[in-house]
């Protein structure tokens, strides 16, 4: 398994419209994605997206900021805002070229895979390992998005 870019960074927020108004108006982000409901995860989700560098017009190719709301108390979310209300760092998110090979290959490691591989927010198959497991960190697996983002 090799390593892949970091994909984005998962900011959970008990109020993802609140969120969206500081990324733009206190963090001066221009690109941010329309808000939309992954059920499977019980979220309400958009994307911040940076630029490549502080001096790039083209956006694509740059690290996005995921931000999450719950639609559910008893979600993933839901239950790590219980224990931080105001929010904040929710997980990181690294691709790999197959993600079925990357599962494997933390299993065989010994982690804790949270589940099986299964579409997430970016339209591809995805899957967590413990922060346990990763230095204490919640992490996200991602198949490589076709385009990069």
């Amino acid at each position: 398994m090799k390593l892949g870019r970091l994909n984005h960074v998962g900011v959970a927020t008990p109020d993802l419209d609140a969120s969206i108004a500081f990324y733009r108006d206190v963090m001066g982000a221009s690109d941010i994605t329309e808000p939309f409901v992954l059920e499977s995860q019980k979220v309400r989700v958009c994307f911040v997206n940076t630029p490549r560098d502080s001096g790039a017009l083209d956006t694509r190719g740059g690290t996005q900021i995921e931000l999450l709301e719950p639609t559910d108390p008893d979600s993933a979310v839901g239950k790590w805002l219980a224990r931080n209300p105001m929010g904040g760092q929710h997980h990181i998110c690294y691709e790999v070229e197959d993600i079925a090979q990357a599962h494997a290959w933390f299993i065989a490691q010994g982690k804790r895979v949270l589940g099986e591989p299964r579409i997430g927010a970016h339209g591809t198959m995805i899957f967590f390992v413990h922060p346990k497991d990763m230095n204490g960190q919640l992490t996200e697996i991602m198949q490589r998005p076709a385009g990069g983002h």
